[in-house]
């Protein structure tokens, strides 16, 4: 068990939480969230040690090993890869490296045999003898080849990098499990792996993610930041924000009968009850769910942006004929006799592992790039707006507000007008006079969906759009595209996005497409 004892952290003048007290017990999933800059990787870096809190302290039952997802992709470059792993149990690694000294001396002593004897000890009760083969099927279950286990670490790529440090986190069976963003650069199969390996987990796991699907997958609790608390939840993201939501409603009209709200809370916990994330703590969670009422659900204090793309003109028939695109980009084919037609109300996402294929295919049908090969025609009545995944070149080196930002992009020029956008997208008062030179990866996002909302067009096509945004702004995105009242193409890393909002899916592959008319988890199924 981890308990946190009235802790509080203060950065000069600004309070993140004050006067926590939780527990964190054996068998449950626990998923971080909060607004951006609300401290929930902070909070993460107080459970690890890392950071100390102004009042308070946290304490961890004896024998109980913390694990931490680095976050350092550089920090192990001179090790290889399979004892990169193996680190993530320091005593472990401590033991055999001790060992391999001990073995190693030329004047070996009666002293270093009675050593050796009590380390061998040590290192059979750790597991040791299985090390090296339970540090392989996590680095295979996360999709790292056997022949990379014996390279450096510096050999390998970035997204390769980051499964490692995953599978070291993950190594050694610890008790407590404490990652930030894990789902960060991990394929769908890897993801998929992960979940399971965490819903079988029967230490504590505590888990900081923008990934709505894997927070709904393996959480059986939230703990959630806000007002400067920090304040435990039974079940799972869904949970939370309904619960969350209704309680806003509420609160927002006292008039309604609270009774209606509370039958509705209570009906969705009778269907939630049902569909447990972890068999094992079903029973428990259900008879917490059976006594919360809705006065236990403070509603959140969070903002979320208001994100609605409206046609100006309903599309006809023709909409987008593909035929035998093809593109090589560094010698690499990376599309190859693509060929497709978008029939009206198709909101399709591009899947599959080659994202350079995906980019490619959106700047060839945004005019961006020519095709070496093959055509593609745009109907008449189809006016397209294209969101790139790299926005760097509408921002770097700019001095401009962000008022006189969006309004290059805007036909009206008032100042009213371009603030009524930005103020949809929480730049409002003096936030929408500071320099676009300076806004981070979630602003930058945020100022893009604003400009690609002024163009009111009838079809949207969308690179990886959930990227640096916050689970705020990927929920008001998520909502804008399914609601959105015309056609669509989309990629995303983020499995709820793409199942609720795509009724086609086109697999990019060597030889072509794979073109299927369903939605995202059938098309999984196929698989």
């Amino acid at each position: 068990m981890l308990t946190v004892n009235n802790v509080s952290l203060r950065y000069g003048g600004r309070k993140l939480f004050e006067d926590v007290n939780l527990k964190f017990t054996p068998g449950n999933c626990y998923g971080i969230i909060g607004a951006n800059g609300a401290g929930k990787s902070t909070f993460l870096k107080i459970l690890s040690g890392e950071i100390e809190p102004n009042t308070g302290d946290v304490s961890v039952d004896s024998n109980t090993r913390i694990s931490v997802l680095k976050q350092d992709h550089f920090q192990y470059d001179e090790y290889e890869v399979l004892e990169t792993v193996i680190m993530g149990n320091e005593r472990l690694y401590s033991i055999m490296k001790e060992k391999d000294a001990l073995y190693a001396k030329p004047d070996f002593s009666e002293e270093d045999g009675i050593k050796a004897s009590t380390l061998e000890g040590e290192f059979a009760e750790l597991n040791g003898w299985e090390a090296e083969s339970e540090a392989a099927t996590l680095l295979q279950g996360l999709g790292i080849s056997t022949e990379l286990h014996s390279k450096k670490m510096s050999e390998l790529i970035g997204g390769e990098k980051v499964k490692v440090l995953l599978a070291q986190a993950l190594f050694g069976n610890p008790g407590i499990l404490l990652l930030d963003e894990p789902t960060n650069h991990l394929d769908i199969k890897s993801i998929a792996w992960l979940e399971e390996f965490l819903i079988d987990f029967e230490g504590t796991v505590i888990v900081v993610s923008h990934d709505r699907h894997f927070l709904n997958k393996v959480c059986t609790m939230i703990a959630d930041v806000d007002y400067g608390k920090i304040t435990l939840y039974v079940g799972n993201y869904d949970f939370w924000y309904k619960s969350s939501t209704l309680a806003l409603e509420m609160t927002k009209d006292q008039n309604k009968k609270k009774e209606e709200k509370i039958k509705e809370l209570k009906d969705f916990i009778a269907r939630f009850s049902a569909n447990a994330s972890k068999s094992k703590q079903a029973t428990s969670r259900k008879k917490m769910l059976d006594k919360l009422n809705l006065e236990d659900i403070k509603p959140s204090n969070r903002k979320y942006p208001f994100i609605g793309f409206k046609p100006e003109r309903e599309p006809g028939n023709d909409i987008l004929t593909v035929e035998n695109l093809s593109k090589t980009i560094d010698g690499e084919k990376v599309l190859n006799n693509v060929s497709f037609i978008v029939s009206k109300d198709d909101k399709i996402a591009l899947v599959g592992d080659n994202e350079i294929a995906q980019t490619t295919l959106f700047k060839i049908l945004s005019g961006e790039m020519e095709p070496d090969s093959g055509s593609y025609k745009w109907g008449i009545t189809i006016t397209n707006a294209y969101f790139p995944k790299d926005n760097s070149e509408y921002f770097n080196d700019c001095d401009l507000s962000l008022v006189d930002w969006l309004r290059q992009y805007s036909e009206e020029k008032s100042e009213t007008y371009i603030r009524g956008f930005l103020g949809r997208m929480l730049f409002s008062g003096e936030e929408a006079l500071k320099k676009a030179s300076v806004l981070s990866g979630g602003e930058k996002v945020r100022c893009m969906l604003a400009k690609t909302m002024l163009t009111n067009a009838n079809f949207l096509m969308f690179d990886q759009p959930t990227n640096h945004l916050d689970l705020e702004s990927i929920t008001a995105l998520n909502n804008g595209l399914t609601n959105y009242k015309s056609n669509l193409m989309f990629t995303s890393h983020d499995h709820e996005f793409i199942q609720t909002i795509a009724n086609r899916i086109i697999e990019i592959t060597n030889d072509g497409i794979i073109d299927r008319k369903c939605t995202y988890d059938e098309y999984l199924e196929i698989q």
